[in-house]
């Protein structure tokens, strides 16, 4: 079995208590603070070499690296490592596309991430908040505006909705 779907059924299965889970979870948090705090200190670096060396370099176990590699994984430049497959000795790349990684952390409601200060010195104040702003924006729902019987025509006629194109609605 990949260690992707360990990660995955540790995280989200039934194989903890509530309260391991949650410790799980509070480790990881703290441990992926520390190595996007690496990460982002140098942006333009590329990180690469086997699962099992990552988690050496980044002083965390091979399950937890996993699972970092997993949420990275879609805000990589111009290519996803194969993490379905990953194994401790698969060779992965990190290069970060900053645009993507703090679009990725918004959409995740991951602030402790999305706050960090070194992102003041790889995107501006305003980039960040049009960024925000997308993502907010990408996962609401506009109706359109509904037009009333009464309403003019949008067709441009002068007659009113009921009496010209919505007759035969």
């Amino acid at each position: 079995m990949a260690i992707l779907q360990t990660w995955r059924d540790l995280a989200y299965g039934d194989g903890l208590k509530e309260k391991e889970r949650e410790n799980l979870w509070t480790g990881y948090f703290t441990i992926e603070k520390g190595i996007y705090e690496k990460i982002l200190s140098d942006p333009t670096q590329v990180i690469t070499g086997t699962v099992k060396e990552l988690a050496e370099r980044f002083d965390t176990e091979i399950l937890i690296m996993t699972g970092f590699l997993d949420g990275i994984n879609e805000s990589l430049k111009g290519y996803e490592n194969p993490i379905e497959t990953m194994e401790e000795d698969t060779q992965v790349r990190i290069e970060i596309d900053p645009e993507k990684l703090y679009y990725h952390m918004v959409e995740a409601k991951a602030n402790w991430l999305y706050e960090l200060p070194q992102w003041d010195a790889i995107l501006t104040e305003e980039r960040r908040k049009e960024l925000y702003k997308e993502q907010k924006a990408s996962g609401t729902i506009r109706k359109p505006h509904k037009i009333g019987r009464n309403d003019p025509c949008p067709c441009g006629s002068g007659k009113k909705y009921k009496k010209c194109c919505g007759k035969n609605a």
